[in-house]
């Protein structure tokens, strides 16, 4: 956090003072958090929340906590401006969906993996049969054959059967 959002012996305004045209007083509000040379999150969050708003806000709040409101509240508005139904909410349910897709991407990495271990293991006891029968076939493979992809349900339950057979071989 910066000291002043003035220059040391200038009387510049600092950005919400210079957006809403009034003089900057010494003991604005604003000048710590919205220094005049950054006037795109000032302008940001009053366009979202209003200056009359921020204000009370910032009133509100001991000093120590202000500067992590200033930069919540720019990060809430820039949200709002790119998205303006969803903000936030948008951009988190946009991660989680990714955090989704790739938890789905793990299982079938991980089914993968295990269904290796399974054909080494076979190789290794003598028993197993080679060739392209069901079991020598890699999970990824299976998909781009004309097989049905795996729910997740089936995915989770692969997983489940392969840790208690890791557990079994580990004995």
């Amino acid at each position: 956090m910066k000291e002043s959002g003035r220059k040391q012996g200038a009387a510049s305004p600092c950005a919400a003072c210079k957006l809403l045209r009034r003089r900057c007083a010494q003991d604005c509000v604003f000048a710590p958090y919205f220094p005049a040379d950054e006037p795109h999150k000032f302008a940001s969050v009053h366009k979202v929340f209003g200056a009359s708003n921020v204000n009370k806000m910032l009133q509100e709040l001991p000093e120590h906590r202000r500067g992590d409101a200033v930069s919540s509240m720019v990060y809430e508005a820039n949200a709002r401006v790119r998205d303006p139904v969803y903000g936030c909410v948008g951009a988190i349910s946009s991660l989680q969906q990714q955090i989704d897709h790739l938890q789905s991407q793990l299982a079938i990495a991980q089914a993968e993996v295990v269904h290796m271990r399974m054909r080494q293991f076979s190789s290794i006891s003598g028993g197993g049969t080679t060739g392209n029968s069901p079991e020598n076939v890699s999970p990824s493979s299976r998909h781009t054959q004309t097989q049905p992809t795996m729910s997740l349900f089936t995915m989770d339950m692969v997983v489940d059967q392969a840790n208690i057979e890791e557990s079994l071989w580990s004995c």
